[in-house]
């Protein structure tokens, strides 16, 4: 019986790796591309919608920062949940006209950032597990 817990908490800890590994470091690609392309279609965005421009350096945040921390295990629940604010905040400022919208493939239209968003809770909720860098402390 003992040997079969330790098999499912390393299976379970397999998975927590995974599903950090797969958000991260598809998140991360966004990132990179923003710092790439610079963020100034979104720091008018915002300053169109009467919000300062430099708020937009917080995407660098949720799509930079936030995703190497889950990448490595650090911080887990904390950057997890900077995920879900910047997808709550995305959806809201420049997808809200898809919200109920059903792509030309048949798919729901904010397919991918409900994935994000709905990811990072999940992560939010379960922690890092012990393969990560941070540990058993509660912000992992």
């Amino acid at each position: 019986m003992v040997q079969s817990t330790e098999k499912q908490r390393h299976s379970n800890d397999a998975g927590k790796l995974l599903l950090r590994l797969t958000l991260g470091g598809l998140l991360l690609f966004h990132g990179i591309a923003k710092l790439d392309r610079g963020i100034d279609s979104i720091a008018n965005g915002l300053i169109n919608v009467g919000l300062p421009g430099a708020i937009a350096y917080l995407v660098y945040v949720g799509e930079v920062v936030a995703p190497i921390l889950l990448i490595v295990g650090l911080l887990t629940r904390p950057a997890a949940l900077v995920v879900v604010i910047n997808m709550l905040v995305a959806i809201a400022f420049a997808h809200a006209s898809q919200l109920l919208s059903i792509s030309r493939s048949g798919g729901y239209g904010l397919e991918l950032q409900a994935f994000y968003l709905l990811t990072a809770g999940v992560v939010a909720l379960i922690g890092a597990g012990r393969y990560s860098m941070g540990g058993k402390g509660r912000w992992n």
